[in-house]
């Protein structure tokens, strides 16, 4: 039983006749004759009986069309509220980071969005964080509308067929220097000049801890691992204290940053790391998605200029 068999009884009761209905709906008599046979064989009781020439409800007719104009009323009602949650400037918006993104960016979209809209209708923010491996970020998108997510530049890229993606910020992973150590007065470092110190680096599957396997692949040499740690403020922390080097994002890390610690580009190695928004592809349509998305991206991009 389908809603437009629903709605052809409908209009057959109101109308009259086939061509009439065939009319109104601007199709052909034919289809009309066809998909009322069709509904006819999903009921056991005669819905239509021949009166002369013209095509009249029975009263279970009547019955399944009155009940069919409250579905399709239904429906309309729907599709109504669909549209209205889709175009909704203030609908709830749930927004996934990583840790490091959440740190950066969380507080001042909140800023961005009350300042933009001054009192009218912002999105509703839903923040939350998750630190996932990287192959694990794609599935977030099934319980928030938004998920910041990064890669390393030269990674598989994030399934498309699945999620679609925003590109935020292509961040580079510096090495975070103690400010007195010597290599602090560097302008840029290669992985032999910081192989043989004492680190402070991620978990396995997580960055950066891929980047100094990096360095230790193209130096030919091994790394030295003191900490494990995944949080940037507790990584930056430590090495602010001495004993240990680290890497650091460019543009996220910053707020963690103090007078004790300096960042020096790395080369040789490719230490980029891609940032990108995921999300189902519907959930882009919606208007408050869009919004924040669109903060995010500004939000980023002042992260993200020369200071």
């Amino acid at each position: 039983m389908e809603i437009h068999q629903l709605q052809m009884l409908r209009e057959l009761g109101d109308l009259g006749s086939v061509k009439a209905v065939a009319e109104t709906l601007m199709v052909t008599p034919s289809a009309v004759s066809q998909q009322l046979a069709l509904l006819q064989k999903s009921v056991d009781v005669p819905l239509t009986r021949k009166e002369g020439r013209a095509l009249v409800l029975t009263d279970a007719g009547r019955v399944l069309a009155e009940a069919g104009a409250a579905v399709v009323n239904a429906m309309a009602d729907a599709r109504a509220a669909i549209g209205a949650y889709h175009d909704a400037p203030d609908a709830p918006v749930s927004v996934s980071a990583f840790h490091s993104a959440g740190q950066a960016l969380f507080a001042p979209l909140a800023a961005l969005l009350a300042k933009t809209f001054d009192g009218g209708k912002s999105p509703t923010l839903r923040l939350s964080d998750e630190d996932v491996a990287q192959e694990d970020f794609p599935g977030l998108v099934a319980r928030y509308d938004l998920v910041l997510a990064h890669r390393m530049d030269n990674s598989p890229p994030w399934p498309k067929d699945k999620v679609a993606v925003v590109p935020l910020a292509d961040e580079p992973l510096d090495i975070a220097l103690p400010a007195d150590h010597p290599l602090a007065q560097r302008t840029e470092l290669e992985p032999s000049d910081v192989v043989g110190e004492t680190w402070v680096t991620s978990r396995d599957g997580y960055s950066p801890a891929d980047v100094l396997a990096a360095v230790v692949a193209v130096s030919g040499r091994p790394a030295e691992v003191l900490h494990r740690i995944n949080d940037y403020s507790t990584v930056a922390a430590l090495v602010s204290a001495g004993g240990a080097i680290g890497l650091l994002p460019r543009f996220t890390a910053r707020r963690v940053l103090d007078a004790g610690v300096v960042l020096r580009p790395l080369s040789g190695v490719n230490s980029v790391r891609k940032i990108d928004i995921l999300a189902r592809p519907e959930t882009l349509k919606r208007k408050s998605v869009m919004t924040v998305c669109e903060s995010l991206q500004t939000v980023m991009t002042g992260l993200s200029s020369p200071k």
